[in-house]
């Protein structure tokens, strides 16, 4: 394995795929769909790390690498008044392919991810401050895992992979009360590059993912819901069709829309197809397709302040699905080349920050781009 595959196994980068190099589809609606602008860059190229809107309205950007096996523990915060990004102090370890998840009380719980090792470390961000404090020790090393706040003000995190490039299906809740990480039972399936959405009733949809590598690699159509007040997994109806590195997003209506990812070609089976997950009845119903094929885009499917979906991640142009006519229709702007492992964050003005990513030659990037309706 090559040093850049080192690094990268954790967000499973298959170094011979290629994603989408262009988008394909009729953009004649472009115009009704808003717009991507290019911003003034980061302070650091950066992907596979985390974007989290503060409760000041700006954005805490940690993490992430900036190619080979270069993790950072640099972080900056994106000031959407003055559209600049200002750096702050370090983590206390360099780390990519983390979670980061808003607390209840307004700090930024960070935890896990991968720097040559698999960490169990996880640390607290301060907006006050501006700083980094460590927080105690995960159940298990992890990276590449899903994070989500429980109603209950808890966090759940789930799979990943771990010491030995072991793919969990163990996961466990940190509670902001006691600044501690418990067990919380296991998946029903061991799950990398899967996605994790809080449901109205308080639970939890996972769906996807894979367990193992080429060419012994397995892709899940499989999905399972986790119950807060039982603590446990249980299965739910299957995807349509076997899905890894896609993105989901909760509707308004209370369904999931699951966007995009591949098959074990990765790149070369990168999908257009979207479906929708019924909480109310249990199953996932195919809902067409976008103008492009998309995956690594875990982290840039945002919902709207309308309603409607941006699609940002994955290729070089963004689209926005409307869920009231089920099309999907692409913003002006492009972003250049396809942006795989970038992050998307709604601000409180209703737009939308794109920051980083890599390309198909696996090149990181700084730059940042606004999302306009």
């Amino acid at each position: 394995m090559n040093t850049a595959a080192g690094i990268l196994s954790l967000i499973v980068l298959a170094t011979t795929s290629l994603a989408p190099a262009c988008s394909h589809g009729n953009a004649s609606n472009a115009s009704h769909a808003g717009s991507i602008t290019s911003i003034r860059s980061m302070s650091l190229t950066r992907a596979a790390h985390t974007a989290t809107l503060l409760p000041d309205g700006k954005v805490l950007i940690a993490g992430g690498f900036a190619g080979d096996e270069n993790s950072l523990a640099s972080a900056e915060v994106f000031d959407p008044v003055q559209a600049t990004f200002t750096s702050i102090a370090n983590m206390s370890v360099s780390r990519a392919g983390q979670s980061a998840t808003l607390l209840p009380n307004g700090k930024v719980l960070i935890a896990g991810g991968y720097n040559g090792d698999y960490l169990a470390s996880a640390e607290l961000y301060d907006p006050s401050a501006r700083t980094f404090t460590p927080a105690n020790t995960m159940v298990t090393p992890r990276s590449g895992h899903v994070a989500v706040l429980l109603p209950n003000g808890k966090v759940l995190l789930a799979g990943g992979v771990g010491t030995g490039w072991t793919f969990l299906k163990n996961a466990e809740l940190y509670d902001p009360a006691s600044n501690s990480f418990t067990a919380a039972g296991e998946m029903l399936a061991a799950r990398e590059s899967h996605t994790a959405t809080l449901l109205p009733n308080g639970k939890v949809l996972i769906a996807g993912g894979h367990q193992g590598r080429r060419p012994e690699i397995t892709i899940y159509s499989s999905a399972e819901v986790y119950d807060p007040a039982s603590g446990r997994f249980s299965a739910t109806g299957d995807m349509t069709r076997v899905r890894h590195k896609h993105g989901a997003v909760s509707l308004p209506d209370g369904r999931v829309l699951i966007v995009g990812g591949a098959d074990k070609r990765d790149g070369h089976g990168a999908y257009s197809s979207v479906e929708i997950y019924n909480p109310a009845t249990g199953t996932f119903t195919a809902s067409g397709d976008m103008n492009s094929p998309r995956y690594k885009l875990q982290d840039t499917v945002v919902l709207l302040n309308n309603g409607m979906v941006l699609i940002a991640g994955g290729a070089n142009r963004a689209e926005v699905f409307d869920p009231s006519t089920k099309s999907y229709s692409y913003a002006s702007g492009d972003m250049g080349t396809p942006r795989l492992f970038a992050t998307a964050t709604r601000l409180r003005n209703g737009q939308v920050l794109i920051t980083g990513g890599y390309n198909t030659e696996q090149r990181v990037s700084a730059q940042a781009w606004l999302f306009r309706s």
